[in-house]
């Protein structure tokens, strides 16, 4: 079980304050996570492809392609400031 002096310590890395009956939960609770963690270490990998995640979907995303888009004029029409061939708009920041 781990012991008070490391959930203060814990606590104190994480900059919080904690309650002596704060700390007799924590140090429950940090147990039992650290327990579970140990079970985990014992489980058999060998023959088990590591994955990013549980359901093995892959991200399918489409190429980008270049096209020209027909309707360019009147987009720009909306912008009628013009600097160096880039409409001009006001400062968002």
């Amino acid at each position: 079980m781990i012991s008070k002096d490391e959930v203060k310590h814990i606590a104190a890395l994480a900059r919080i304050g904690l309650s002596d009956e704060e700390i007799e939960k924590y140090q429950k609770d940090l147990s039992t996570v650290l327990d579970w963690v140990e079970q985990l270490k014992e489980v058999d990998v060998e023959n088990v492809e590591p994955v990013s995640h549980i359901i093995g979907m892959e991200n399918v995303v489409r190429d980008d392609k270049k096209t020209d888009y027909k309707h360019k004029g009147k987009i720009t029409e909306m912008f009628p400031e013009k600097k160096d061939n880039y409409d001009k708009v006001k400062s968002a920041l």
